[in-house]
């Protein structure tokens, strides 16, 4: 009863796990360029193969979650999810100590961990395997052959019917999420949402940070960690003969007060000037934005024919956003941190439709143009 109870929970959580990374696998590859950029694992020739890293853990998570539940191939099943459980354990771990990595994406954007978190999540997954394989060692076959028995062999046939469903049911979900949008959206991009209100609610109740200075004694060696307002109180940090210098590059921001947590915070919009854009746009009754977080990836064609579309949009106010001013031919070129872009457009490039700041429709460039033909 109890490792039966135990298998269950773990299998459940590896295919929830796997599932909302599944139906948004574009996001969780730019999550995977994170790991493998400089400031990480500095291996930026991998970059181009995040999407297929991507949709090799999804698979292994799902597949082998669903085997556990199923009880099939049990041996191997649960090795396999404990070698990827010491994977995960690795890389979360690397992510918390250095701090270079702040959310590593396990459930996607449907519930956020921070990397100490997620960590201990891999810790107490890694520990439920093992306890799982211990319980379970006396029923391991070396063969995944039933007896003669017509109920067993008839009961093998049917879990391996319901395996063959589940793959076909997740390649359709992770299909679609890689061509067109995910089927169902975790982001705070999603469609409903109220960009202006969204704004206002965080102007409101704002995220409070302190800087802390990493400062070290010349004379001693010493090293402390100063928040920004002791630091100003405390004349010994900064008088003219004070030993006590700035360590440069390790000074942190620490949040001292969580205020309201959306990823709109980040949606901020300038012309090619530095002027800010924002307010117009999502004040205006109608916006067309046409988003590209790689531009130079982008065909001609393909621009050409989204800015002859977005032109016919009548009274609506019309931008390019991208992270080069030069990206659009005949529609007004504006710019968005690259990262930021990524969290709203999961193609490239990609059609946001607001309505006095409210998304009522969004979709990648292809699907926007091909529309209504």
């Amino acid at each position: 009863m109890i490792k039966g109870l135990l298998r269950f929970i773990i299998a459940v959580i590896f295919i929830l796990s796997g599932f909302v990374k599944a139906v948004d696998l574009v996001g969780f590859s730019f999550k995977m360029e994170e790991y493998f950029a400089p400031p990480v694992f500095n291996m930026p020739f991998l970059e181009k193969f995040a999407l297929l890293f991507s949709i090799i853990v999804v698979v292994l998570e799902l597949f082998l979650g669903f085997m556990l539940l199923l009880k099939l191939k049990l041996k191997f099943t649960l090795s396999a999810l404990i070698a990827l459980c010491i994977f995960f354990g690795f890389l979360t771990f690397y992510s918390a100590y250095f701090n270079v990595v702040t959310d590593c994406g396990c459930f996607g954007d449907a519930i956020k961990f921070t990397p100490w978190q997620s960590f201990i999540k891999d810790i107490v997954l890694l520990v439920g395997l093992i306890i799982v394989f211990i319980l379970y060692r006396k029923e391991f076959r070396k063969k995944d052959v039933y007896s003669s028995d017509n109920t067993k062999e008839s009961s093998g046939k049917f879990r391996y019917a319901l395996l063959g469903l589940f793959s076909v049911i997740m390649i359709y979900i992770m299909a679609q999420g890689i061509m067109h949008e995910p089927l169902i959206d975790f982001r705070d991009y999603k469609i409903g949402t109220n960009i202006k209100a969204e704004k206002e609610k965080i102007n409101k109740n704002p995220s409070e940070y302190k800087t802390f200075y990493s400062l070290k004694n010349q004379k001693t060696g010493e090293v402390l960690k100063v928040n920004q307002d002791d630091y100003i109180k405390e004349t010994k940090y900064w008088a003219e003969d004070s030993p006590w210098k700035i360590e440069e590059g390790k000074n942190e921001s620490v949040l001292t007060k969580e205020g309201y947590k959306s990823e709109i915070v980040k949606f901020k919009i300038e012309d090619p000037t530095g002027m800010d854009l924002t307010d117009e746009i999502i004040s205006a009754p109608k916006a067309v934005l046409v988003f590209s977080y790689h531009p130079k990836e982008v065909s001609a064609d393909l621009i050409q024919k989204v800015e002859a579309k977005v032109n016919a949009q009548k009274g609506a106010v019309i931008y390019g956003i991208s992270t080069d001013h030069n990206t659009f031919k005949t529609i007004k070129n504006a710019m968005m941190d690259g990262t930021a872009i990524k969290t709203i457009a999961r193609s490239n490039p990609f059609v946001v439709i607001l309505e006095k700041g409210k998304i009522v429709d969004k979709q990648p460039a292809k699907d926007y143009v091909d529309q209504d033909k």
